[in-house]
């Protein structure tokens, strides 16, 4: 599998063939003034990559997205042996279930409607309009190795956001949610200490629903529902046609072997990115594309180019445990490159 190849990388609007990807990281929240995940990207902002073609298949879809005409097979070859390029958009989402819900259905629309950000610095260029190309979340998590997600959940909220506020509820009150399981345990741990919730001294033993427990009690405003009747949270009216998993349609094992081979060796998969934020995010957007796909194959007869929009999601640690973030930012052009070169359905 030969390794991905950037040949040039430059700032500036987008040329009218590139393939265009929206990149997301979050905002402040805790003791976060600026979220570890939006280091990582906003350098990339109005970036464009001119990256070497994959050996492997090529979904043409990538590559003729805005145009309305099938490649046949001479153009498939041309486009095989140019180099691709890649524009970049990113976008900050603040750390808020209210403002992941009124956001990530644009960013699937046809045309994609995004927020005006709010530093000038970040406006975004004119969306595609038959969306974007590829989408690719970033959010922070505990220290350690960057970890790709392969699954977003529908169900299972618990914790409170950057504004104080929970999940929406989708079930009645009397519906108790299952305790959280090892690793949601030992993820929340990473969290609270990583955002300094509660100093690493004060750590105990996890209490109920995996509230960390420290010599002076929890946390001063308690981040996770201890009530003794959980509501479940989550998706709940617009969603219901939804599973309670969706996965993303990127191969994530093999992505990671290419990042391993070109020399990113700290990052593996997860099979559980969090029920915060980050998964919120993952399952809405992943949701999201699913929705449009599933419109674009009823309204063909209005001869709407069909898409499906690859959806993945990353965690990144804390800045400089161990990834700084420029090291986090090299692996997410390497994440994006692979994906644009490369057959990403499973």
């Amino acid at each position: 599998m030969a390794p991905v190849t950037i040949v040039e990388q430059s700032v500036g609007p987008p040329e009218p063939n590139a393939i265009r990807v929206l990149v997301t990281g979050f905002g402040p929240f805790w003791r976060y003034q600026v979220n570890p995940s939006w280091l990582a990207v906003k350098p990339l902002h109005n970036t464009i990559l001119r990256v070497e073609p994959s050996t492997e298949p090529i979904v043409p879809s990538l590559h003729h997205a805005h145009n309305d005409h099938p490649m046949a097979m001479d153009d498939m070859e041309a486009v095989s042996q140019a180099p691709l390029v890649i524009h970049i958009t990113t976008l900050q989402i603040p750390v808020a279930y209210h403002a992941v819900l009124s956001t990530v259905a644009g960013l699937h629309s046809r045309p994609p409607v995004l927020p005006e950000p709010e530093d000038p610095a970040f406006m975004i260029p004119t969306p595609p309009q038959n969306g974007y190309d590829f989408m690719f979340h970033i959010g922070v998590a505990g220290r350690g190795p960057l970890r790709i997600e392969k699954i977003g959940h529908k169900l299972g909220y618990r914790m409170k956001d950057a504004e104080g506020q929970y999940a929406p509820v989708v079930a009645t009150p009397k519906e108790i949610q299952p305790e959280p399981t090892e690793t949601e345990r030992i993820e929340l741990q990473r969290m609270y200490i990583g955002a300094g919730i509660i100093p690493v001294t004060d750590i105990g033993p996890p209490g109920p629903s995996g509230v960390l427990n420290g010599e002076h009690g929890d946390a001063p405003h308690p981040p996770v529902d201890v009530t003794e009747h959980q509501p479940n949270r989550g998706f709940g009216k617009g969603f219901e046609n939804f599973a309670d998993e969706l996965p993303t349609e990127v191969d994530v094992a093999r992505l990671i072997h290419s990042m391993k081979e070109s020399g990113i060796e700290s990052v593996y998969s997860s099979m559980d990115a969090g029920h915060y934020l980050c998964d919120f995010l993952f399952y809405g957007s992943l949701a999201e594309a699913k929705r449009v796909a599933s419109k674009q194959e009823k309204d063909k007869a209005r001869n709407t180019p069909p898409k499906t929009t690859p959806v993945l999601f990353m965690h990144c640690p804390p800045q400089g445990q161990p990834h700084h973030s420029e090291q986090v930012t090299h692996a997410i052009k390497h994440i994006i490159g692979w994906v644009c070169t490369r057959n990403t359905r499973p």
